[in-house]
């Protein structure tokens, strides 16, 4: 690292010190915004950025495939040719049942709040980061894009990936950075491809006690669910062996296991199928006429996804069922070079604020950083704990959220201070 690129870190990192209280506050203000998806409206989410890009002198514009959901797209470039380094984030959230979520207190040094952990928390770093650089931008190489989306929780039909089908140019980059939650003691360079998908079934319904007259949809559906898991549930996939090696490495699991919960190290290798939602029926003495169950299933890289949704299709027709697979929310595994550039400065950053390291290890759930990965480009992320994400004690502590932002600054700064290619 050069003295000025050291320089220019230390300086950036001194001034998010110095600027603590005022970013916790920033960060309260975005909790308090209600862009829960379902439904998906960002619209107010979406005017905060605004404001904070407009504060920074930043030019930006915003594309919508539907008007609720806006996604804003703003891109610098610094006063040397380079590479191009893309930040990303998103604005929608989880739904709530404990509404003191929105207050946004803080309570013994943690943040309470939907969306502290996926992904407000995150998504601020990068704003930031984006903005904080924006000044400084003559003393770096290439170019900084910043991304702000809708629509990650429901697949991103009308968020990232809106924007790659309809302004792919202006997508595409040499890296990119995401703050989705991860903890900041590994390293996420694998997540599982997903198959989200409904079984149902009907009946004439009828009487209880005639069970010879109708057959039960519940029942029927019940005990197809019970297949798919005895089939499926928690079976080891099929890894490459490299991925498998690195997968079931000591220091891999223990990070694991550490920053995703005990038995987390293990279910990365493994296949999961979740029922979320079930729902038929009236009443006890009565035989249904309807029956639905959702579910998610996760699987991780190497196994083939597409002969699976084959044998639970054919699982339906035999259960006398009906499959509809949520092709919006149903995708390929992605996987990033976890010994990439990007990865080793990552890492770095995390020893030299943090003082440990921060072995790569599997997701457990998605992210938008699939949309480079499938196209080759290194993507990592870097963001606050998951362990409390979608819980009615959503949190991230005010420590780990400053450590969030100083590490999409440092990472930035080292990224664009190195030569390269053209920015594309």
């Amino acid at each position: 690292m050069s003295e000025t690129t050291a320089a220019l870190k230390a300086e950036l990192l001194q001034a998010i010190d110095q600027r603590r209280d005022e970013i916790v506050a920033l960060l309260q203000r975005f909790l308090r915004i209600r862009s829960v998806n379902p439904p998906g409206d960002t619209r107010e989410a979406a005017a905060f950025v605004r404001e904070l890009l407009d504060a920074a002198g930043v030019a930006h514009r915003t594309e919508a495939f539907v008007p609720e959901m806006p996604n804003i797209i703003s891109r610098w470039e610094a006063g040397q040719p380079g590479r191009h380094l893309m930040l990303n984030g998103h604005m929608d959230i989880f739904p709530v049942t404990n509404e003191k979520l929105w207050e946004a207190e803080i309570i013994d040094g943690k943040i309470m709040g939907r969306g502290a952990s996926d992904m407000k928390t995150g998504t601020l770093a990068s704003i930031l980061a984006f903005c904080q650089l924006y000044p400084h931008r003559e003393k770096l190489n290439g170019a900084l894009s910043l991304t702000v989306v809708s629509d990650e929780q429901s697949g991103g039909r009308y968020g990232t990936k809106f924007l790659f089908d309809e302004f792919g140019d202006e997508m595409e980059a040499d890296c990119c950075l995401n703050g989705e939650p991860s903890g900041l003691a590994n390293l996420r360079f694998t997540e599982k491809g997903t198959l989200r998908f409904s079984l149902s079934a009907k009946s004439i319904g009828g009487h209880g006690g005639y069970a010879h007259r109708a057959r039960n949809p519940i029942a029927d559906v019940s005990r197809l669910v019970t297949a798919i898991y005895d089939r499926y549930h928690l079976k080891l996939a099929t890894l490459p062996p490299e991925i498998e090696a690195v997968l079931t490495s000591p220091e891999t699991i223990a990070a694991a296991d550490l920053n995703l919960g005990k038995g987390a190290g293990d279910v990365a290798r493994r296949i999961t199928v979740n029922v979320g939602i079930l729902q038929g029926g009236q009443k006890a003495t009565q035989i249904p006429t309807h029956c639905i169950a959702h579910l998610d299933m996760r699987i991780p890289i190497g196994s083939d996804r597409d002969a699976i949704r084959a044998d639970l299709e054919t699982l339906a027709r035999e259960a006398d069922c009906e499959m509809v697979v949520n092709e919006d929310h149903s995708y390929p595994a992605s996987l990033t070079d976890p010994f990439s550039e990007m990865a080793n400065i990552l890492r770095g950053n995390i020893r030299e604020l943090l003082g440990h390291d921060a072995p790569p290890v599997s997701s457990l759930g998605g992210t938008d950083t699939r949309y480079w990965r499938w196209r080759g480009v290194p993507a990592l992320i870097c963001g606050p704990s998951p362990i409390s994400m979608g819980t009615d004690e959503e949190h991230v502590t005010i420590d780990e959220a400053i450590a969030v932002m100083k590490l999409h600054v440092a990472c930035a700064v080292d990224y664009l201070s190195s030569t390269g290619p053209a920015a594309k």
